[in-house]
């Protein structure tokens, strides 16, 4: 029973905690009274109910919220943060080796993906065949609601 309402109980102790904080308007964790620190937030608290509850499944998830996450409060106050598509497809990478490392499935997609994304951002002299990913991804970045509608139906129908 306790193991059920785990998620529950640590979602409300860290945005209880967050908005406790932003009462008390401490100056030192200013940069932290942002949207970017309530998917931290989601994120910390679906990896912790996974590891203590056993149940994987939300470390897809936990670790897609905690990366994203940490991406955009990196963009929001660091001028040195890298802001490029592959950082995207990075952190998916690194959250299904992270559902890889307990599940033992997930490991082909994550390299795939950690590859892509280090050659992306990394690789200065990339082959002309390489342009259509960035042309698809500035697309994306476009229509990223789209796709979130489109992948949100796609699980409903999918599960019937």
């Amino acid at each position: 029973m306790r193991k059920q309402h785990s998620l529950t109980a640590f979602l409300l102790i860290g945005i209880g905690a967050y908005f406790l904080l932003r009462q008390l308007k401490l100056p030192i964790i200013t940069d932290f009274y942002s949207w970017p620190t309530l998917l931290i937030i989601l994120g910390v608290a679906f990896l912790l109910h996974a590891y203590i509850s056993n149940d994987y499944d939300k470390l897809f998830p936990g670790a897609i919220l905690l990366g994203f996450g940490i991406h955009f409060h990196g963009l929001n106050h660091y001028g040195f943060w890298i802001d490029h598509w592959g950082i995207y497809t990075l952190i998916v990478g690194v959250a299904f080796m992270i559902r890889f490392q307990k599940t033992k499935t997930g490991l082909l997609p994550g390299l795939l993906l950690i590859i892509l994304s280090i050659f992306a951002v990394f690789v200065s002299n990339k082959p002309s065949w390489f342009h259509w990913i960035n042309s698809f991804m500035a697309l994306l970045e476009s229509f990223w609601p789209v796709a979130l509608v489109a992948l949100g139906v796609y699980l409903l129908i999918k599960r019937k």
